[in-house]
C-alpha cells in the first residue's frame, strides 16, 4: 500500500512538473537608456538581451521606466513630435502622468492605474510628455511602454486611440482579500480585458498583497513574461526581485505566483505572428522595401501633420 501510494504520488507530482510553464531566464533590468529627455527606461527586448525578434511576439519592444523621482519643473519632459507605422504602441502608468497628442485628433492623460493604446496602423504622428500639473509637482514616476506588432494584413489600417482608466479596466478578485487582477487586454477567468487587439493576446496587472498566493493557465504556444513592478514573489518556485523579467519556455501551462510582500506583476502573453519582421527606426513592416515606402510616404507628407 505504501509502495502503491509513493508511486501514485510520485506521477501526480510529474503531472504537476508537466502542467507547470517552465521558466527560460530571469532577466535583470539592463542598463537604461534615455528616449527624449523625460524616459529613462530599461530595454528588455528585443535589444536588451538580444533575443530573436519574434520571440515575445506579438509583442516586440518592452521598455521598462523604473522607478525615479523627478523635481518639480516648469519644462515639460518627454519625446517631440514622431512618426509610427506598421504596430501599436501600448503605454501603463504605475506613478506619474503621461500626455499623449497625434495628429489623427487623439489626445489624453494618463495616471496611476491607466493605459493608452494607441494603433499607429497605416501611419501616424504623435508625441508624448509628462503632464503639465505632474511636471509642475515632481514626484515618483514608473511606466512601461510596448510595441505590439500588427499582422500584415492589418499593418496599413486606419490609426486608433484608445484611452483607458483604471476605473474603465475590468478587475477580477482573487478570494480571501489576496488583491485583483486587472485585465489590460484577453480574459482572465471569465473577466474580459478593456483593450482591443489585432491578434490573440493576454495582459494583465496582478496585484498581490503580502503572502497571496494564485495560479492561472495561458496556452502553452502563447509566447508569455512577466515583469515585476513592486515587491518579491515565487513564480513557479522561483524566486523573483523587483524590476525582474521572467521569460518562459513554450511548455506547459500553469503560472503560479506566491508573493512575500505587497506585490505588481504585469503579465504578457500572445500568439506569435509566424510573418517575417523588419524593424528601421520608428516603423516595423515586414520588408526592407516597406520600411523604404515609409520613409517616401513620411517625406512626403503622407503622414500628415
Amino acid at each position: 500500500e505504501v509502495l502503491g501510494w509513493l508511486r501514485s504520488f510520485g506521477q501526480l507530482k510529474t503531472a504537476m512538473e508537466k502542467k507547470a510553464k517552465l521558466i527560460e531566464a530571469i532577466l535583470a533590468p539592463p542598463p537604461p537608456h534615455w528616449v527624449g529627455d523625460g524616459f529613462r527606461v530599461h530595454n528588455f527586448f528585443p535589444s536588451g538581451y538580444s533575443l530573436e525578434l519574434d520571440r515575445m511576439s506579438p509583442f516586440f519592444l518592452l521598455d521598462y521606466n523604473s522607478k525615479v523621482e523627478y523635481e518639480p519643473t516648469s519644462h515639460q519632459r518627454g519625446v517631440g513630435k514622431h512618426p509610427h507605422r506598421g504596430f501599436e504602441t501600448v503605454s501603463i502608468a504605475y506613478h506619474g502622468r503621461i500626455a499623449h497628442h497625434d495628429n489623427a485628433g487623439n489626445s489624453g492623460v494618463i495616471g496611476e492605474g491607466d493605459m493608452q493604446w494607441m494603433t499607429a496602423g497605416s501611419g501616424i504622428l504623435h508625441q508624448e510628455y509628462h503632464d503639465k500639473t505632474y511636471s509642475e509637482k515632481g514626484g515618483p514616476f514608473q511606466m512601461v511602454q510596448l510595441w505590439v506588432n500588427l499582422p500584415a494584413k492589418y499593418k496599413m489600417t486606419p490609426p486608433k486611440y484608445q484611452g483607458i482608466t483604471n476605473a474603465e479596466i475590468n478587475k477580477h478578485y482573487i478570494p480571501n482579500g489576496g488583491g485583483w487582477v486587472e485585465v489590460l487586454a484577453g480574459s482572465f477567468k471569465g473577466t474580459k480585458g478593456a483593450a482591443s487587439s489585432f491578434t490573440p493576446l493576454e495582459m494583465y496587472n496582478i496585484k498581490l498583497e503580502a503572502m497571496a498566493e494564485m495560479s492561472f493557465d495561458l496556452p502553452e504556444h502563447y509566447n508569455t513574461g512577466l515583469l515585476l513592478i513592486e515587491g518579491s514573489v515565487l513564480v513557479n518556485g522561483s524566486e523573483v526581485t523587483v524590476d525582474h523579467f521572467v521569460l518562459f519556455e513554450n511548455k506547459g501551462t500553469e503560472i503560479s505566483i506566491s508573493a512575500k510582500g505587497k506585490s505588481v506583476i504585469l503579465v504578457l502573453s500572445g500568439e506569435g505572428i509566424d510573418e517575417p519582421i523588419y524593424p528601421y527606426g520608428p516603423f516595423l513592416m515586414n520588408t526592407k522595401e516597406e520600411i523604404i515606402q515609409a520613409y517616401e510616404d513620411l517625406k512626403a507628407g503622407k503622414f500628415g501633420v
